[in-house]
């Protein structure tokens, strides 16, 4: 039986705690509680863009939209895929998030392609802080695509911090960065005190990527535009 024990409210605390769950494997119905030494981030004004990935948002090559298909989007998280044999997207995972996806909490970013999912990522917000669970792509730069939809989201709504739970080479190259707990708990404490809002940019406008690009300005070099 999946693990009952923890429920959306005492996620969303462990969230404004500085932790966050894992499961062992999707097989296994229990749950862990992580609180790494150094977490990962991604400061949102020093986040940046090659002029390769401009030019491919800038193209609109993907059409994104902003939560229409979390259980899609999470099943993409948790899928066997090469050089990923296992999730720690367990049953109970999916039945949290999706539980605070419904109150509009938890949301997603697609990106969509000839009206098939092809990539995309999931997380949740508290005040002004947004937590990156996880993330995928069937085409390439599908997810690339979605996070930096995510980031001029993120700058838009007034979040102050974006928390990428740990880093990875691919997250580096955006400019994620590990910082001590201390450190991540001031910040985290500092962005739980500003009202931000996830649809500033409405839900019935699927942004553009010259408009997306447009927010990020100072995100890329200038000859990508």
């Amino acid at each position: 039986m999946p693990d009952r024990s923890i429920t959306p409210e005492i996620l969303l605390r462990a969230y404004a705690a500085g932790l966050f769950p894992m499961a062992e494997s999707a097989e296994d119905d229990g749950l862990f509680w992580v609180e790494p030494r150094e977490r990962g981030i991604i400061p949102l004004d020093e986040f940046h863009i090659t002029s390769r990935l401009a030019r491919t948002v800038a193209s609109d090559r993907f059409e994104i939209r902003i939560d229409t298909d979390f259980e899609a989007v999470i099943a993409g998280c948790a899928a066997i895929t090469e050089g990923r044999e296992d999730t720690w997207i367990n049953r109970r995972i999916r039945e949290l998030y999706g539980e605070l996806f419904d109150r509009g909490i938890c949301h997603t970013v697609e990106a969509w392609r000839d009206d098939r999912l092809v990539g995309g990522l999931y997380g949740l917000e508290l005040g002004g802080a947004f937590f990156g669970e996880s993330m995928f792509h069937r085409d390439r730069d599908a997810s690339k695509v979605a996070l930096v939809h995510l980031v001029a989201r993120l700058r838009a709504g007034g979040y102050q911090l974006l928390d990428t739970q740990f880093v990875t080479p691919h997250l580096a190259s955006f400019g994620a960065i590990a910082i001590p707990r201390r450190d991540y708990t001031k910040l985290l404490a500092e962005a739980m005190d500003v009202t931000a809002e996830w649809w500033r940019w409405l839900r019935e406008k699927r942004s553009s990527g010259a408009e997306v690009l447009a927010a990020l300005a100072d995100s890329f070099p200038q000859d990508a535009k």
